[in-house]
């Protein structure tokens, strides 16, 4: 299909907390430049931005979704991004690929801190932003607190853009503030313009002052004609603004009702205006290694008409149907409009479209026909996984398509992850949370038919010794007719340090055990400590063959192996075995107004609090250290989010093996006797 060619584009993400309206917005900027003749609502489940099962099941988008639309000559691409926590890694993988983002917040105070993660990956990767202020209708605080409370969270000075015009609690109007001209909204249709409200000339006076003194922050002609009372023209400050938004220097702020579409025409415009173009972001992004077209991997996608789309943004050169990229031929290309797509036979820099058939292409990834390009364009860094669950096909027969299903759904969501672990044998999903895995599994089940039954995964404990046992005696005599079976040792068992593993030799004098029999003897041992007295593998133990005896026809490898487990069965009981459990480096990190609620989870979950400082680079926020049992870890980012907003997160990595308190330990023998070795936390596993 061909189409009209633009005179420009941008490239625009919305992004902000879970429910502060986003897909809202979107489907309003699609009904405001024509792109939909009627809006969707995220309660019908029938918007643009919620096309996917998985989000309109739970009323929120649980991935990128893509929206294309024309404005003022300007081809607009819009990505749609989660706001929940748990899918955060959609998010930053779909910021580096856009020229500006919105961010969309709420007019309520408790709730503004939520942005500070956001507002640092914006900051430190230098995307320009504006502030939409969306659900004016419910605002809890002024205009004046809001913009306060935000300037709190923000590394970057904001800049009211407009004041908007308030009568009781419902939004009427604004005032643009290089103009100060005021308007009045209308239900589906553009603002007039109206007389200038007297009775806020002070207040955004005010405001204004501030916008300007931002502004002359970088700019010293506008702050010489500040000093001089001089009114800058408004062609300054647009430029300002421009340039400044553009090096991310400073964020408007706007405000309005998205579900009215009021305050989003000014939003558009601003973005017309002020937002930089593609050419600029590639200045800034792109380190050019050939004149040969360069595009990066936002999103990967499995469709079930389709197959798999590669959400790309063109950042040089142009694409073209059936052009080779990294050695694979693209089977088309196409604008999307949610789940909906449009064919087109090529697109330019700046843009961004998905590519159909990629196969191989990951999430990220660096595309050209060149094979020797090496270009270079900054990816998003991998989120850790802090939820697990260990996971079945429920029909067994499933398990041989079990690996291919997973390597999918990782393409589509990288901040996924998997393992088969050694100890416990568990197939373990690892995510960023319970919803997180829960779309997962969603999407196990009704993309490849693969339904799985869960549960929390084992904690993988192990045992130890306590004390010594000397000269333990294993005999093993078998006699079945023709040759039999002899073999006979004495074995010396000790425990080792923590953390030492296991240690065999021999001492044996004068040959009473033959040369070639010894590695049988420290076969059967090494069987015996797999699966221990407790029911657990046994670790730090050294075990010495010390004597024992032969017979010159029946003995062989296979009895000496047969006659060590029956030395360890014997005396690993009489060494007071105890049970050990892993334990967790953790790194919490959290808002400071939330550490000591953070200190006392840790302490109630069995935490050895090692101490908290100031967190780098991050002003009023803390860096908790601890170590943590790992059958306590759980559902720790759960209760840790729930006490912080939501922004607390943690880094946890394996430490060291410490024994289970006995009464706890009680409870998890008699756990395994049941045949359940989850302890009374099933923590996670790896």
């Amino acid at each position: 299909m061909n189409e009209k060619v633009k005179s420009g584009s941008r490239n625009v993400a919305i992004v902000g907390p879970y429910l502060s309206g986003k897909t809202t917005l979107l489907e309003s900027l699609l009904f405001v430049t024509g792109a939909i003749s009627r809006k969707g609502s995220v309660k019908d489940g029938n918007t643009v931005g919620d096309s996917a099962n998985e989000s309109r099941d739970r009323h929120m988008s649980v991935e990128v979704s893509a929206a294309s639309t024309e404005y003022n000559d300007l081809r607009f691409n819009f990505l749609d991004c989660p706001g929940s926590v748990e899918f955060a890694q959609e998010t930053y993988n779909a910021l580096m690929g856009v020229d500006a983002a919105i961010v969309v917040c709420e007019p309520i105070r408790d709730r503004v801190l939520t942005l500070a993660p956001l507002f640092k990956f914006l900051d430190d990767w230098e995307i320009p932003h504006i502030v939409f202020v969306n659900k004016m209708d419910r605002a809890n605080i002024h205009v004046l607190e809001t913009l306060h409370a935000l300037k709190a969270v923000s590394s970057r000075p904001l800049v009211a853009h407009q004041y908007p015009i308030m009568q009781g609690e419902q939004l009427t109007g604004f005032i643009d503030m290089v103009s100060e001209q005021a308007y009045q909204y209308h239900p589906g249709a553009p603002a007039d313009l109206i007389p200038f409200p007297e009775n806020l000339k002070e207040e955004e006076h005010t405001a204004r002052a501030e916008m300007l003194e931002a502004l002359a922050n970088f700019d010293d002609h506008l702050l010489e004609e500040l000093l001089e009372d001089i009114e800058p023209p408004q062609e300054e400050i647009l430029k300002d603004l421009k340039m400044e938004l553009g090096a991310d220097l400073v964020v408007p702020v706007f405000f309005g009702v998205a579900e009215q579409d009021y305050g989003v025409r000014p939003l558009l415009e601003a973005l017309v205006r002020e937002a930089p173009e593609p050419e600029t972001t590639a200045e800034r992004r792109l380190t050019k290694a050939s004149n040969s077209p360069i595009a990066q991997v936002l999103k990967t996608f499995y469709t079930p008409q389709g197959g798999k789309l590669s959400l790309v943004r063109v950042w040089q050169g142009k694409l073209t149907d059936g052009i080779v990229l990294n050695g694979v031929r693209a089977g088309g290309l196409y604008r999307l409009m949610g789940q909906q797509q449009q064919s087109v036979n090529e697109v330019l820099a700046g843009d961004i479209v998905a590519v159909s058939r990629l196969e191989g292409i990951k999430t990220g990834d660096i595309l050209s026909p060149d094979a020797q390009l090496k270009a270079d364009l900054p990816k998003a860094e991998q989120l850790e996984p802090v939820y697990a669950l260990a996971i079945t096909p429920e029909k067994r027969n499933d398990e041989v398509k079990l690996s291919s299903a997973i390597t999918k759904l990782l393409e589509e969501d990288p901040s996924l992850n998997w393992e088969q672990h050694g100890d416990t044998h568990e197939v373990i999903l690892w995510g960023q949370g319970e919803i997180h895995l829960q779309v997962a599994l969603d999407r196990l089940r009704r993309k490849y038919n693969l339904p799985m039954t869960t549960h929390m995964p084992q904690v993988p404990y192990k045992e130890t010794i306590r004390k010594p046992v000397a000269a333990v005696h294993g005999r093993y005599k078998h006699q079945s007719g023709g040759h039999g079976q002899f073999g006979d040792v004495f074995l010396d068992i000790q425990p080792l340090p923590r953390g030492e593993g296991f240690n065999f030799r021999e001492t044996i004098v004068g040959g009473v055990v033959p040369r070639q029999y010894i590695p049988g003897v420290e076969m059967g041992v090494r069987e015996f400590l797999a699966h221990g007295p407790l029911g657990f593998p046994v670790v730090d133990v050294a075990v010495t063959l010390t004597n024992g005896s032969y017979h010159n026809v029946d003995s062989s490898e296979q009895a000496f192996k047969q006659a060590a487990r029956l030395a360890m069965q014997t005396g690993v009981p009489q060494a007071q075995p105890t049970l050990l459990e892993p334990i967790l480096k953790v790194q919490v990190t959290t808002p400071s107004e939330f550490t000591s609620k953070a200190l006392q989870l840790l302490s109630g979950k069995r935490g050895q609090i090692l101490g908290y400082e100031g967190r780098n680079d991050w002003q009023g926020w803390d860096n908790i250290s601890a170590y943590l049992p790992q059958a306590e870890m759980h559902d720790f980012i759960v209760e840790l989010r729930s006490l912080t907003l939501g922004v607390g997160s943690f880094h946890w990595e394996y430490d060291h093996l410490q024994e289970v308190p006995e009464k706890l330990a009680e409870r998890v023998l008699q756990s395994n006797t049941n045949g359940h070795a989850n302890g009374n936390g099933n923590g996670n596993s790896k």
